[in-house]
């Protein structure tokens, strides 16, 4: 199965998104809305339904922070996680996890950077987000030379069954 993934940013073109977010959940209205949320609020975003299309995002993309939902079929957000924390390439990456679910631990280790209860407050993952990336940024720029152009490739949403994501806006005066 090929990756899901949406890479859509609603801000000028010119200007830089605050921060490359990969969203993990199965449930794709809970990502359709977080997706316009997190885009309305300037950052790019990359979707994936599973553990397995997410890591291969992650080693394809230059993402910044993930946010995972914790309940997911198959591999769930606490092993996802624990997979990206052993990948060499993503130690450091900001994880997010979010579930209604108290928090729990693999092996007694937590594998996430921040924990949030569903229902998560928006402004305060918001907030964590770009916190995050500019502790993020700032770090990588000290250590490694930015290259000087390079557009990030968009991927169109491969789903297999239609998402809210997908759905055009209907301007009010078009009702009848």
């Amino acid at each position: 199965m090929a990756p899901l993934a949406a890479v859509k940013s609603n801000k000028p073109s010119g200007t830089e998104a605050v921060a490359k977010v990969l969203l993990v959940d199965d449930d794709a209205e809970n990502l359709s809305a977080l997706q316009r949320a997190l885009e309305s609020d300037g950052h790019e975003v990359a979707v994936a339904f599973d553990a397995s299309a997410a890591m291969a995002i992650l080693n394809g993309e230059p993402i910044q922070c993930v946010v995972t939902d914790l309940e997911m079929p198959g591999t769930d957000g606490a092993q996802f996680s624990r997979q990206v924390r052993t990948h060499p390439a993503h130690r450091d990456l900001t994880i997010v996890m979010l579930s209604a679910a108290p928090e729990p631990s693999v092996d007694g280790v937590r594998y996430w950077t921040h924990f949030m209860r569903k229902p998560a407050s928006f402004a305060r993952l918001a907030a964590t987000i770009t916190a995050e990336a500019g502790i993020r940024s700032s770090t990588r720029a000290a250590s490694t030379p930015r290259p000087k152009s390079g557009v990030l490739a968009r991927v169109a949403l491969q789903c297999q069954t239609p998402c809210a994501s997908r759905w055009q806006p209907v301007h009010v005066q078009s009702w009848p």
